[in-house]
C-alpha cells in the first residue's frame, strides 16, 4: 500500500508541475493591465519600472523558478487588483471556511437524498409497475439534461419570490443557505442516486444473489447484507473527489447569491484581471482535484479488502 501511495504521489506531483507551468505560463500572455490598480493613470517609464520590480521583465524560466520556490514556503503571493498588496493567503483564509461550510451542507443533503433514492430505485426496478424507479429515473434525467444555470435560475425566482427568501446572501441569515445548498446538491443527488441504482441493479443480476434467493433468502436481508453492501464499493471511489469539489463550492451558484466564498472569488478576480491570484486559485482547484482522486483509490481499497495494490494481475 505504502508503495502504491507513493507511486501514485509522485504522479499527483507531475501533473500538478505540468498544470501550474501550462497556466503560469500562460497568464504571462495576458495583457499587462491586470498587474495594475491604476493601469491608465501610469506612464509608461512607470509601467516599466513596476513590471521589472515584479520580475515580469525576467525570463520565464526565471519567473517560474521564483515562483516554485514560493510555493515551496506556501507563499502564494499578493493580490494585485483585488485587494492591492493584500496577501493571497490571507484572502483565501477568509474565503474558505464559507466555501467549506456550503460545500459541506449541501454534500450532506446529496447524500441524506442521493443514496435513499437511489436504493428505491433499485428495489423498485423488481416490482410490477415499477413506480419509484420512474420518478427516479425522470428526476436524473431532468437534472442531467437541463442545463444547470437554468434551473439554479428558476430555483432562485421563484425560492425568493414564494418563500420570501433574500436574494442576496448574509451569512449570519439560515434562510440565505436554503437555496445556495438545494442548487448545489441537486446534481450530486442525481449523481449519487443514478450510480447506486446501476450497480445495486447489476448486483442483483449476479449468480450468488439468485442463489441466496433460490435458497430462501430474505428479500431484505439480501438487499442489506449482500447487494447494497457490495454496491456501495465503487460509488465510495467517487465520493472523496466530489467532496473536495464541492467544498470548493459551485462557482456559478456563488456568483448567483453574492456568497463570499472561492467559487464566487475566482470569478471576480477573473473579471478584475487579476492574473496572481487567478493563478493562485487555479492552484488550489487542481490540488483538491488531485487529492480526490488519490484519495478516492484509497478509500476504496480500505473499504473492499479484495483490491490489492500490491500484487499484479494474476499473481498467486
Amino acid at each position: 500500500m505504502l508503495r502504491y501511495v507513493l507511486k501514485r504521489l509522485g504522479r499527483s506531483l507531475i501533473t500538478l508541475f505540468f498544470i501550474v507551468t501550462i497556466i503560469f505560463s500562460l497568464l504571462r500572455l495576458m495583457p499587462e493591465e491586470g498587474y495594475f490598480n491604476n493601469y491608465d493613470k501610469l506612464t509608461p517609464a512607470q509601467i516599466e519600472a513596476e513590471l521589472t520590480t515584479l520580475g515580469l521583465r525576467d525570463p520565464l524560466p526565471v519567473q517560474l523558478g521564483r515562483f516554485y520556490n514560493q510555493l515551496l514556503h506556501f507563499d502564494l503571493g499578493v493580490s494585485n487588483k483585488y485587494r492591492q498588496n493584500v496577501s493571497i493567503n490571507t484572502i483565501l483564509a477568509e474565503k474558505a471556511p464559507v466555501s467549506i461550510k456550503l460545500g459541506l451542507m449541501s454534500l450532506g443533503l446529496a447524500l441524506v437524498v442521493g443514496v435513499p433514492l437511489g436504493i428505491l430505485m433499485a428495489r423498485s426496478n423488481r416490482t410490477r409497475w415499477k413506480i419509484g424507479d420512474k420518478f427516479g429515473t425522470v428526476f436524473v434525467v431532468l437534472i442531467q439534461a437541463v442545463p444547470a444555470a437554468v434551473y439554479y435560475l428558476l430555483i432562485q425566482l421563484y425560492g425568493t419570490k414564494y418563500l420570501r427568501i433574500p436574494m442576496l446572501f448574509d451569512e449570519s441569515d439560515w434562510r440565505c443557505w436554503v437555496l445556495p445548498v438545494l442548487s448545489l446538491s441537486l446534481g450530486n443527488i442525481a449523481y449519487y442516486a443514478m450510480w447506486l441504482r446501476r450497480y445495486m441493479v447489476d448486483e442483483q443480476n449476479k449468480d450468488y444473489v439468485k442463489l441466496a434467493r433460490a435458497k430462501g433468502v430474505p428479500e431484505k436481508d439480501i438487499m442489506k447484507k449482500h447487494v447494497l453492501r457490495n454496491a456501495l464499493v465503487p460509488m465510495v471511489q467517487y465520493l472523496p473527489g466530489s467532496i473536495l469539489m464541492t467544498i470548493c463550492g459551485s462557482i456559478y451558484v456563488e456568483s448567483l447569491y453574492s456568497v463570499p466564498g472561492m467559487g464566487g472569488l475566482l470569478v471576480d478576480v477573473i473579471k478584475r484581471q487579476d492574473n496572481t491570484m487567478v493563478q493562485a486559485l487555479v492552484l488550489v482547484f487542481a490540488v483538491l482535484g488531485i487529492l480526490g482522486l488519490l484519495a478516492g483509490d484509497l478509500l476504496m481499497a480500505l473499504v473492499d479488502p479484495r483490491i490489492s495494490f500490491t500484487k499484479k494481475e494474476g499473481a498467486r
